[in-house]
């Protein structure tokens, strides 16, 4: 295993399932003490279980059931980190949601309180969480890495279109947060993942297997993912884990890392085949 994160304290958000699963058992595995979190228990223990199945000592690991879109959980989650393991290093802020509106409005007719949950998740739960760890990374000369979406734009999204709204929010969060922060030597990017197999679209209320179905068509029309496959967590969370190690990224600062296989690249007419287009003809 390596060793790149040793001396390092990591705290990820949303880490009970999907990217943050991912991302707290590879920082562990490369040596931080992390601080899991998620509202989920027994999903928050399968992720612990993972980090110590990987041979890390159970000291190494902090493991919170919270709410994170609450004040009392940030700070249950800031003041625990410190009074465990001393320090904070890195700040993944990864937890995210969607949500459906109850009537199954869309577009500019889903009701505003649709708004307000998402942007008080997505978007409020960050800026909190940020400004309560500041400090500690300020201490540590640290990293901030926030987990958007290539649904900040530009493309339109009218049917998550709050959602999109949140993700776009957070990357002027980033570039803004990243300019204010450089001057105290801590550093904030963020990675813009496209389609990724997670838990997701069952935590947005999507019956079993749809998101599956989802993936799989998605996986079959190369205009909407060019390389054929959906996102793995690992796959992003190496990014992250990239963003969060100062010796190969010291010179990013403020950006974000679309991972999408090339979804955000083409547009429609550019999605197929010439050749299978003129010999249909």
């Amino acid at each position: 295993m390596s060793t790149r994160f040793t001396g390092k304290v990591a705290l990820v958000t949303g880490s009970s399932n999907g990217i943050g699963r991912a991302t707290a058992v590879l920082l562990a595995q490369e040596g931080a003490k992390v601080t899991i979190t998620g509202r989920n228990a027994e999903r928050l223990e399968e992720t612990k279980q993972e980090i110590l199945k990987s041979g890390i000592s159970e000291d190494n690991v902090l493991a919170i059931a919270t709410d994170l879109a609450t004040e009392k959980g940030q700070d249950e989650l800031i003041n625990s980190t410190i009074q465990k393991f001393g320090r904070l290093d890195i700040l993944v802020n990864n937890a995210g949601a969607a949500f459906n509106d109850a009537e199954g409005k869309t577009g500019v007719d889903q009701d505003v309180s649709v708004f307000d949950k998402i942007m008080q998740i997505n978007m409020r739960s960050i800026v909190t969480l940020t400004q309560k760890a500041k400090k500690y990374l300020i201490e540590a000369k640290g990293e901030i890495i926030n987990v958007s979406s290539i649904g900040a734009g530009p493309q339109a999204q009218p049917s998550f279109m709050y959602y999109g709204m949140s993700k776009a929010a957070l990357d002027q969060f980033t570039r803004s947060s990243a300019i204010d922060l450089i001057q105290h030597g801590v550093r904030v990017n963020s990675v813009s993942p496209g389609a990724v197999i997670t838990g997701f679209g069952e935590a947005m209320g999507m019956p079993a297997g749809m998101h599956e179905k989802y993936g799989h068509f998605m996986e079959s029309h190369k205009e909407c993912i060019p390389c054929g496959s959906m996102g793995k967590p690992i796959e992003i969370a190496n990014i992250i884990a990239f963003l969060a190690d100062r010796k190969l990224s010291s010179y990013i600062i403020g950006q974000s890392i679309v991972a999408d296989g090339g979804s955000t690249l083409v547009m429609g007419m550019q999605a197929h085949d010439m050749m299978d287009i003129l010999k249909s003809q």
